[in-house]
């Protein structure tokens, strides 16, 4: 750590969560959760230094907690020296503009401080521009509760008196256009990336190259997986969030089949809908993956809510029918009966145990509906060698006095590019990989 790292003041915070029976069970707060909103406090730059938790029938329609509550939150504040306090619920813009005022500090919700999260681990073009989009499409509605706020402070009853009645609702119509002009050129330019990676992916598609998708809740290990299979050396540290922009690299299946694998950003619980939304453009390769890697952190106690949130965004997105590979990561940190089944492996991606158990996993996915095929190659024709080489899987190569005797694995779309020069085939949907 620099030393100008290390003498910028962490922003001290205090944490708020509600468990209330009116609300979605997805929406209500426990320890978990507020475990992981410390973790993504901590994730941002600052440092919690009290939790506030409540279990009411429903939420506040004013101040979100009871007023007890509130006043606890108070004088946690003041006497923890607190700059903000973070709510683990989502809020009403109203709301937190009457807890801001109350509590005299920052106040966020669960969805404000992941944005903030985003804005400070976004990296390309690409990225930015789609933090951007999603800060955008959170502010505006808490633009116009603001709004709405500032014109019952103006005046009883909700109207404003003489001389306050234009420039007030001028201004918030002005903001909220301007807003949606930013909007509506975010979207265009991520249109673009669209287009861009549509171009791309119909190149990967003549060329036949089979794409793998790693998905999974953040910090499972997904960029330390990608490391270890493709030996990347990508930055992949123990914190939330640490991969937002797309990284791809080669990845060899066996003696001479290559795949396209892909790291994406890391799911969470209470994922803003909008930030689903405005990352269509990375996650949309989803839908275009051959096969899914769903990396799990087993060593966490809440692994099976991680895994129905994680397939609930899968299929969300519209991928839910892709073939997929469970892979349990951490299993050197988990003491408990390990998962067996099709398509589950156990891994530890730290240490590459479990590395050779995946990749067989995952050269029987890719190998199916391929065949054996012996091939007549003329000498005219060995330019075929490199892509066989590059998209099919050579068993034996042979010169012979007038042609080149070959004998290989290849996929549908390689089989129709070399047929004409096929002695023989043979279906190898079980054994392509023997």
């Amino acid at each position: 750590m620099s030393i100008n790292e290390s003498s910028v003041k962490k922003e001290r915070a205090v944490l708020a969560g509600l468990s209330a029976a009116a609300m979605d069970e997805g929406e209500r707060s426990s320890e978990i959760s507020m475990a992981e909103l410390e973790a993504l406090v901590e994730t941002a730059g600052g440092e919690v230094a009290a939790t506030v938790f409540q279990s009411r029938q429903s939420p506040d329609p004013r101040t979100f907690l009871g007023e007890g509550k509130v006043a606890e939150l108070k004088e946690l504040v003041v006497n923890n020296e607190c700059d903000l306090v973070v709510f683990d619920n989502e809020l009403a813009p109203s709301q937190m503009r009457v807890l801001a005022e109350e509590l005299g500090v920052k106040v966020l919700d669960r969805s404000g401080l992941i944005l903030d999260i985003f804005a400070q681990r976004a990296r390309t073009r690409e990225g930015q521009l789609q933090v951007e989009l999603a800060q955008y499409e959170y502010l505006l509605p808490r633009l116009t509760g603001m709004w709405k706020h500032l014109v019952r402070q103006t005046a009883a009853g909700g109207a404003s008196p003489i001389g306050t009645r234009g420039p007030g609702e001028t201004q918030l119509e002005s903001d909220r256009r301007h807003i949606r002009r930013k909007i509506q050129k975010l979207r265009e330019e991520l249109e673009q990336v669209r287009q861009v990676r549509s171009v791309q992916r119909r190149r990967r598609e003549r060329n036949a190259m089979p794409v793998i998708a790693i998905v999974g809740y953040t910090n499972a290990g997904k960029s330390t997986l990608l490391n270890l299979l493709t030996d990347s050396g990508i930055p992949a540290n123990d914190r939330l969030f640490d991969t937002l922009d797309t990284t791809t690299r080669r990845l060899r299946i066996d003696g001479a089949r290559e795949a396209l694998l892909s790291d994406t950003v890391g799911f969470i619980r209470k994922l803003p809908a909008h930030l689903v939304e405005a990352f269509k453009a990375t996650l949309e390769e989803l839908n275009y993956a051959d096969v899914l890697l769903h990396v799990i952190d087993i060593s966490s106690p809440d692994y099976p809510v991680q895994i129905q949130v994680v397939e609930e965004l899968i299929a969300r997105l519209g991928a839910g029918d892709k073939p997929c590979v469970r892979v349990y990561n951490k299993c050197d940190a988990y003491m408990g009966p390990l998962p067996r089944g099709e398509n589950v492996v156990c891994i530890s991606a730290k240490t590459g145990e479990g590395a050779d158990a995946l990749m067989e996993c995952l050269a029987a996915i890719l190998g199916k509906d391929s065949r054996r095929v012996r091939l007549r190659l003329p000498y005219d024709r060995s330019g075929l060698i490199d892509l066989l080489r590059r998209e099919g899987a050579i068993q034996t190569m042979a010169y012979e006095q007038d042609h080149i005797s070959i004998e290989a694995v290849v996929k549908p779309d390689l089989w129709s590019r070399v047929r004409e020069f096929a002695e023989e085939t043979e279906k190898t949907t079980d054994d392509a990989n023997d």
